[in-house]
């Protein structure tokens, strides 16, 4: 499948190692690809959808994570948005945290294929890596609702942890249901997706007292 022709077609021009991302992350996609024959990785099997959805989404807000000394992605299923962001953010330490097994075994294989020397992946919940790494960001792209990840990771933000979170156009209604007492919460970006497949928006949030 021509991964690299559409990831060279959809990405930004302005992304940083533009080229590199292109190279890796068409393996990654067909590491995906060829896994998803034995176990559910991803429902994305189309080289467009997978540029988009999988690839372009995770790094159009890499300004957001430029800087960071440790950013964790919680929940990261077959390696998003953590993967593409390591590959354009070398100089920041990325933990790819993914509680089922068979997920996890396949992300660090995969990792590891790609020689992506500032990744860890580890077999455990976000939650508790969060806890013992303290990460400076904490993100997570479509893995639970917003008042769902403010509780299971209340005692990181109280840490001074700030959460980067990947939200589709529903966010709204999430935003009403969330309870942002003691919370700094706001909209950092909203942008479309490429080829009409969507609108993004990035929240924030951070502990009032930090």
């Amino acid at each position: 499948m021509e991964f690299a022709a559409e990831l060279a077609r959809v990405l930004p021009d302005d992304v940083p190692h533009r080229e590199r991302l292109i190279e890796k992350s068409a393996a990654h996609l067909g590491l995906i690809l060829a896994a998803n024959e034995h176990f559910n990785l991803t429902r994305i099997t189309s080289a467009t959808e997978a540029a988009v959805k999988h690839v372009f989404d995770s790094v159009a807000p890499w300004r957001f994570f430029a800087g960071a000394r440790r950013v964790l992605d919680a929940g990261t299923g077959p390696g998003f948005p953590g993967v593409p962001l390591a590959i354009v953010l070398p100089e920041v330490r990325f933990t790819l945290a993914e509680s089922t097994q068979k997920k996890a075994r396949f992300v660090d294989s995969s990792v590891e294929s790609l020689h992506l020397p500032n990744v860890e992946v580890l077999a455990e919940r976000a939650e508790q890596v969060a806890l013992a790494q303290r990460p400076d960001i904490i993100t997570a792209r479509a893995v639970a609702p917003l008042h769902r990840l403010l509780e299971v990771f209340a005692k990181p933000l109280k840490q001074g942890a700030r959460l980067i979170l990947y939200k589709g156009p529903e966010v709204d209604a999430e935003l009403e249901e969330a309870p942002k007492a003691r919370l700094k919460v706001a909209e950092l970006w909203r942008y479309e997706l490429p080829d009409g497949m969507g609108t993004r928006v990035l929240l924030s949030v951070e502990s009032r007292t930090r």
